[in-house]
């Protein structure tokens, strides 16, 4: 049989024409679908953008607070608890809806943006015991400015929320976590120091904070040391919380004694801590004391934990030390600090906050019964001097607070300030 006779027999047998047409049908779709692959690979990496947060960035909170205001029609919620204090000082319990994991849809700037917030439930962080946790924001076009406009909505939606409130963080594992609810700002006229005191110091910080540029044309680190000593209860902690809410600042409260407290972990605090922030160490003498003063006890001097005295002396002073840097330390007992801690560079400005004067009683006094004439606040202050003359400001305070409304009984009863 020709050739030509055996290919017009196949062409002419159903069977061989039923299958090739599947065969024919298979290989286009598989093709179609390769395509489609390709196609959506392309058009994703050529005309879509991503962005990816993880839980650990420190915008991530931002942004989930940030979802919850533009995803309103989502029925897929989770619950986020916090706590609201009033002018009154009264603690009220806030519930914020986010969106829960899984797939949300926002139209924000006229595209829609998808917005994917991954779980990780076999991954956990070890310090919170909360599970690791991503967001991806996925929009169509190539520009990167929708991406910048969310972040910087969603810093100044958090910024707001923080308005005239002091934020106190603490150190948990290797990074700071707010500590308690914002507090409202203390105002600075609130803490009374010594006449000329509490202007020195603001305009030291005030005058480091505007002039970054001196530090660095002189090639001195940008970072500045301040040590209160005195007497406890004497406005030190006070005047530097109301400081922070002078200057709109965060406090990261760390303690020299936490015994898991190591040099590697100091140093990276100190490296990490938020942007504007006071970094407040507290009762440094408890920790460390002068090396002149541990020789008859020399385990004292080590410390109470892992953190070692020189491993604070870099972290505070080091090669490695972090700049743009503000330390207060406070201490009761100046004179159990070693030199070297104290020395400028560590500590560029000391200053004693010691028991009330009679000019402090007396403004105390009128900023607690503004209606009375300077005269009388002027007697009140000879009066309580003379009968101690190392009257802290706690104690004037609580004087006080026992005569709220009742001036003539504070005056009348100012033998009893000391008891």
């Amino acid at each position: 049989m020709p050739f030509s006779d055996f290919v017009l027999a196949l062409k002419d047998n159903p069977y061989f024409g039923a299958g090739f047409g599947l065969v024919g049908i298979g290989t286009a779709m598989a093709l179609a679908r390769k395509g489609a692959q390709f196609g959506m690979v392309a058009f994703r990496r050529h005309y879509m953008i991503t962005l990816e947060v993880p839980s650990k960035d420190k915008s991530y909170h931002w942004l989930l607070s940030w979802i919850s205001h533009h995803a309103k029609h989502t029925q897929h919620l989770s619950v986020e608890t916090s706590y609201l204090q009033h002018e009154s000082g009264r603690v009220s319990t806030k519930f914020d809806f986010i969106p829960s994991p899984g797939n949300h849809f926002i139209w924000y700037q006229r595209k829609w943006i998808r917005i994917e917030r991954n779980r990780e439930k076999q991954m956990i962080d070890l310090h919170t015991g909360t599970p690791w946790e991503s967001v991806t924001f996925t929009a169509i076009g190539s520009k990167r400015e929708i991406f910048f406009n969310i972040l910087q909505e969603a810093r100044e939606l958090a910024l707001r929320e923080q308005e005239g409130k002091t934020v106190m963080y603490t150190a948990m594992g290797a990074e700071w976590r707010p500590f308690g609810f914002p507090r409202r700002r203390r105002p600075l006229t609130s803490v009374v120091l010594e006449e000329g005191v509490s202007e020195r110091i603001v305009q030291d910080v005030k005058e480091f904070i505007g002039n970054p540029k001196w530090y660095i044309d002189r090639g001195i680190p940008y970072r500045r040391g301040y040590l209160l000593f005195g007497p406890p209860g004497c406005g030190k902690s006070s005047f530097i919380t109301a400081l922070a809410g002078e200057l709109q600042y965060s406090i990261c409260l760390l303690s020299l004694s936490d015994r898991s407290l190591s040099d590697d972990r100091l140093n990276h605090l100190l490296s990490v801590a938020p942007q504007q922030t006071i970094i407040l160490l507290e009762d440094v003498d408890a920790a460390f004391v002068s090396r002149d003063l541990a020789a008859e006890n020399p385990s004292a001097y080590q410390g109470m934990g892992r953190l070692t005295f020189s491993g604070l002396l870099n972290a505070l002073d080091g090669v490695a030390s972090s700049e743009a840097r503000i330390v207060f330390m406070t201490t009761n007992h100046v004179d159990r600090l070693d030199p070297a801690l104290v020395r400028p560079g560590r500590v560029d400005l000391k200053q004693y906050v010691g028991h009330c004067s009679q000019w402090q009683v007396g403004r105390m006094f009128q900023r607690f019964y503004p209606d009375q004439p300077a005269a009388v606040a002027e007697q009140f202050a000879k009066q309580a001097l003379s009968v101690s003359d190392q009257i802290s400001a706690a104690q004037v305070q609580g004087h006080f607070m026992l005569y709220k409304a009742d001036p003539d009984g504070a005056i009348e009863n100012v033998q009893t300030l000391v008891s």
